[in-house]
């Protein structure tokens, strides 16, 4: 059984989606290119498919993750292509490499989001973000499944900078772009979380909904500062040993008919 990890996105319009919608568009995107599947035991088989730490609904992203199991050996750049040919615009299937390690969840540990607050000074957005992070605790409330829960934001975040103004914005219009670097804790604590926080401890209220896209999601490096690839350590065990034999016999075999 080969096992393939993908990095995907969701942009434009698809950032609404939600994590099911996703699944759905997924499995019918993996019938499509006629993907050898592996299937998961017990009455009701379903396609193994593993999901890491799903980007809430509503945000953009160009850093999701998730792995498949397959039945039969593939290429994975050519699996990705048939894959992302056959996803809608926006969720686009941008990297695949053959799974050589273990524990791609365990290496999802920080994420690097940009938050877009239009209606804002960047002045008014960075004495927020001196006023956070002068904080020892902020607290916030979310209602969850079991009610409302009150955590603090303060302790997950690694890093937040107001950025120069967007270049895209018109002359007469505020706009403020927020970086910010969390870690993945319990409870988990999301860019809406921060924001809340800014409220709290500034009272930065941005008069339309912010717009958020993770940028990257992976360990975080303690040295450098840094959100790394994911990837990458499967990328270096590909390049350390040669490709298994399945995949050498898939590479050499001959094309099919496009699906």
């Amino acid at each position: 059984m080969q096992r393939i990890r993908l990095r995907y996105t969701k942009r434009g319009r698809l950032r609404f989606t939600s994590h099911r919608d996703f699944q759905r568009a997924f499995e019918r995107a993996l019938r499509r290119a006629d993907v050898p599947m592996a299937y998961s035991a017990g009455f009701t088989p379903h396609p193994r498919v593993s999901y890491a730490n799903a980007a809430p609904t509503g945000t953009g992203s160009e850093a999701e993750y998730l792995e498949i199991a397959l039945a039969a050996p593939r290429d994975p750049e050519k699996l990705r292509e048939l894959l992302d040919e056959s996803m809608p615009t926006g969720l686009d299937i941008i990297d695949a490499v053959e799974a050589r390690t273990s524990g791609l969840a365990d290496r999802l540990t920080a994420s690097v989001w940009e938050l877009r607050l239009d209606g804002v000074e960047p002045a008014e957005a960075e004495r927020a973000v001196e006023a956070f992070l002068a904080a020892e605790t902020v607290e916030v409330q979310r209602r969850t499944k079991n009610g409302m829960r009150t955590f603090d934001t303060r302790g997950a975040v690694v890093s937040l900078e107001a950025l120069p103004s967007a270049g895209d914005r018109p002359l007469d219009s505020a706009c403020a772009i927020l970086r910010l670097v969390v870690r993945h804790l319990t409870p988990a604590v999301r860019p809406d979380d921060v924001l809340s926080g800014l409220r709290a401890v500034a009272d930065l209220a941005p008069p339309v909904p912010s717009a958020v896209t993770r940028l990257a999601q992976g360990l975080f490096d303690e040295e450098s500062g840094t959100v790394t690839d994911p990837l990458a350590p499967d990328r270096e065990a590909v390049t350390a040993a040669p490709p298994t034999a399945a995949v050498a016999a898939d590479a050499k075999a001959p094309e099919g008919p496009a699906a």
